[in-house]
């Protein structure tokens, strides 16, 4: 195992770190003791890990962010740019051996959400954020295995890449296997492929899995979420990686998973934990999309084992161009990386490219002028976006570019009552604009529990133009904005759309969860917009009279009643609607005096509830 480690920070570009003082720090981590530092070195001692016939040694290094340089004994052995996709070197190892690992702040446009204020600075050292390991294996072995699964016509294929590293000369054949991952029964598979490689060479393997009968693994709440190990095996070294099986498609009604219809309810993460996950799924979203930044891999496995479909960005935002060609190396990286995850279902590459909403704008109607200005008058080359986009697979949905409206995104986002106007524009602002069945991002911000006076990541004037208050109606305005766009999106059938965010990365945000983890007023709220089978209304407020929309994103027809009440008012109606449809039966008048309105389904095996407050 690798030793104790310790660092320094470090002028960026100079030679190999050799400070006068070390200091011990905690790897995998992102040590405080460099917050400030544009650059900081890691060091780790270790003895020699091999027992037995190990004749190899690998160093893996997950999360290096962002721009690295590897020396090992003395030798630079490699440099690194994409935090996202693991480091590794083999090597002979010696008695005792020294590695330095530089890690230095983003020189690119590829930093993400990281080389931006939207997380805290304490979350953006550059550093080993994620894991640093050391492997030993024979002098034959499997350097690096990758796979990326597909159906195809009802059946599986599985395309596998092997890296087949060798002391020796080498004509053999490696064997690939195919085995359920868990208690699951299915049929596993074995082939084998031959290799070819000098001493000291290393050489790749790539073929086709063909799996018959195949388990297929399916979103939270449609089936089971099936897994398969794939090893590769060559005379005593293995490795292996689980993936999963499934199809995935979008058409004019929206996303199809496996046949199926899943309806696209997400919440977008800025530094997502397990813990997200959770939160995510309890909050009824059916994906989540990775705003500008790639996650730890246990997100991934969190997402597979949870049935959640990830929507995966480049880590690229913000306006300015970026070098197109690097780019699509990255994007090609993202996918050998994450590709194999059968959760994972779309890319984009260019989040939020313009920004032409620095200051908010009303609701009037020269402030709604002034907005189709903007727009009209808005210009963004999409061509690089297109180009790295090109590099992705074509079995995944891919968006080029998520941005606001006039930049020509393929999702736009909608910030209706932050941006511009009040959330009650927001059916106008879909009708004027187009804005089609894909929104890249909604919401609005709030205070969490404490109110800071200073929080770059927390547009403080937008916030304020709508706020007058504390907490309380911070966190009463922004429950009301996300419930009222998710259930206007919901009520036009938009096939995906994505809450931003889940949970703060800074004190303030648009998050509906505190950065601890507590919820704000607006998760309550979300998770009432987006529960699968829910009665709303369409214009609430006090004095209005308003249609009763009852909306079933589920697989079968449900009949039931919904008993609402406001003030001294109430009433019942009978529903009944079709699976993937929406029926409005009726319209309800809200007393003038009311401070609130609750709707209450009643299912046959359930009563799903969904209060509109207006005290707030």
């Amino acid at each position: 195992m690798l030793g104790e480690w310790t660092g320094t920070s470090v002028e960026p570009g100079a030679g190999k770190p050799d400070p006068d003082v070390w200091t011990p720090v905690e790897i995998p981590g992102r040590p405080q003791v460099f917050a400030d530092a544009d650059a900081a070195a890691y060091r780790s001692v270790f003895d020699d890990p091999r027992s037995g016939d190990e004749d190899r040694a690998v160093i893996e290094l997950q999360g290096l962010f962002a721009h690295a340089r590897i020396w090992l004994n003395g030798d630079l052995v490699g440099e690194h740019d994409a935090y996202f996709r693991p480091f590794r070197h083999s090597f002979e190892p010696q008695d005792q051996n020294e590695l330095i690992v530089e890690c230095r702040s983003p020189e690119d446009r590829f930093g993400g959400v990281h080389d931006t204020d939207l997380v805290p600075e304490r979350d953006r050292i550059p550093g080993i954020w994620w894991d640093a390991t050391v492997e030993t294996h024979p002098g034959t072995f499997i350097y690096e295995l990758d796979v990326h699964p597909r159906l195809v016509d009802g059946n599986a294929e599985i395309d596998v890449r092997a890296v087949v590293e060798t002391d020796t000369d080498l004509d053999d054949r490696v064997t690939f296997s195919l085995r359920p991952e868990g208690e699951f029964q299915s049929r596993g598979m074995m082939d084998r492929a031959a290799v070819e490689a000098d001493v000291g060479e290393r050489a790749v393997v790539e073929h086709t899995i063909d799996v018959r009968d195949p388990s297929l693994w399916w979103p939270r709440g449609l089936g089971p979420q099936h897994r398969y190990a794939v090893r590769a095996k060559i005379g005593d070294a293995t490795r292996s990686v689980v993936t999963g099986l499934r199809s995935m498609d979008r058409d004019a009604d929206g996303l199809v998973v496996n046949g199926e219809r899943v309806p696209g309810r997400g919440v977008t993460l800025l530094s997502a934990t397990p813990g997200d996950i959770d939160r995510a799924a309890e909050a009824n979203a059916t994906f989540v999309r990775m705003h500008a930044h790639a996650p730890d891999p246990a997100i991934y496995e969190a997402c597979n084992e949870a049935g959640l479909l990830v929507w995966q960005d480049l880590p690229l935002t913000g306006p300015g161009e970026f070098d197109a060609d690097h780019g699509q190396d990255l994007a090609a990286a993202l996918d050998r990386t994450y590709g194999r995850h059968p959760s994972l279902f779309a890319y984009s590459v260019h989040d939020d490219p313009l920004n032409l909403f620095p200051d908010q704008l009303g609701s009037g109607t020269l402030d709604r002028l002034r907005l189709r200005w903007r727009v009209w008058r808005a210009s963004y080359d999409r061509g690089p976006a297109e180009s790295v986009a090109a590099a992705l697979p074509e079995d995944r949905l891919v968006f080029p570019v998520v941005g606001a409206l006039g930049s020509g995104a393929d999702a736009p986002t909608l910030y209706p009552s932050w941006d511009y106007g009040d959330v009650d524009d927001v059916g106008w602002l879909l009708d004027t604009f187009e804005v089609g069945g894909v929104v890249g991002e909604f919401g609005a911000g709030a205070y969490g529990a404490v109110m800071p006076d200073d929080d770059p990541a927390f547009d403080r004037a937008k916030h304020d133009a709508h706020v007058d208050g504390g907490t309380d109606a911070s966190q009463a305005y922004q429950a009301r904005v996300v419930k009222r766009v998710a259930e206007e999106l919901r009520r036009r059938d938009a096939s995906l759309f994505a809450a931003h965010t889940l949970r703060d990365a800074t004190p303030a945000g648009m998050g509906v969860v505190e950065r601890d983890g507590d919820p704000k007023t607006g998760y309550e709220a979300l998770r009432e917009a987006y529960e699968p089978v829910q009665a709303t209304l369409a214009a609430p407020g006090p004095g209005e009279t308003t249609p009763l929309t009852v909306i079933n994103d589920g697989r079968e027809r449900v009949s039931g009643t919904v008993e609402w009440s406001a003030a001294d008012a109430g009433g019942e109606v009978a529903v009944s609607v079709d699976a993937g449809e929406t029926e409005t039966p009726d319209s309800i008048s809200i007393p003038a005096d009311a401070a609130s309105v609750t709707l209450s389904l009643s299912l046959p095996e359930r009563v799903v509830e969904n209060t509109y407050r207006f005290d707030g």
